[in-house]
């Protein structure tokens, strides 16, 4: 009973930072070609799947029409506002001039545009505190695609923890970014379906 006592007023006086450093040093190695995230203190392990990478890749490939190679992520910790958030994002891209910090990572201050394609596993921190964290984080557009579902929500205009617009786009459609910092639209005609 003691050691759990002391275990807490330990934890208690480390940073959230801290914390996650922690509990990500605890988890290494990962096994190859499973994603790590924290998620409100929760620990979360997916595989990837082809479906899922083809995705990524084609977001990636449509956003280097703006963003170079350099500021283009994938799977990249990022720490976000709220108890605990170290989110690895499926596509993360970063505004010009961001650096990472003394500790060798990026910032959330730096993120213009995150997108996740959901695993059925997780699906509910992707619609829920994955994307109150993106808000509050002001994140200006936070894009969800769901191969199950063969759709798309474009989340924009974050105030107040939370994001004013919501539009949502079947596969085949355009996604229209063209009134965000990214400025572009995206394809999801070649999207795969799950």
């Amino acid at each position: 009973m003691t050691v759990v006592e002391t275990d807490r007023i330990e934890m208690a006086d480390i940073s959230s930072e801290q914390a996650l450093d922690q509990m990500f040093e605890a988890l290494e190695p990962v096994p190859e070609g499973l994603k790590v995230e924290i998620v409100e203190g929760t620990v979360y392990m997916s595989p990837q799947r082809d479906t899922h990478w083809e995705i990524i890749l084609d977001i990636i490939e449509q956003l280097r029409a703006k963003y170079p190679r350099n500021r283009l992520k994938s799977d990249v910790r990022i720490d976000y506002p709220g108890h605990l958030n170290g989110f690895a994002t499926d596509v993360t891209a970063m505004a010009e001039g961001a650096e990472k910090t003394d500790a060798g990572r990026w910032r959330h201050e730096d993120v213009e545009f995150v997108a996740e394609v959901i695993s059925k596993g997780t699906a509910a921190n992707d619609y829920g505190p994955k994307k109150a964290a993106y808000a509050t984080a002001e994140v200006p557009a936070y894009l969800i695609v769901d191969p199950y579902t063969r759709r798309c929500v474009l989340h924009t205009q974050p105030k107040d923890g939370d994001y004013a617009t919501e539009t949502k786009i079947a596969f085949g459609d355009e996604i229209d970014l063209t009134d965000t910092v990214e400025g572009l639209k995206l394809d999801t005609s070649e999207f795969p379906r799950d």
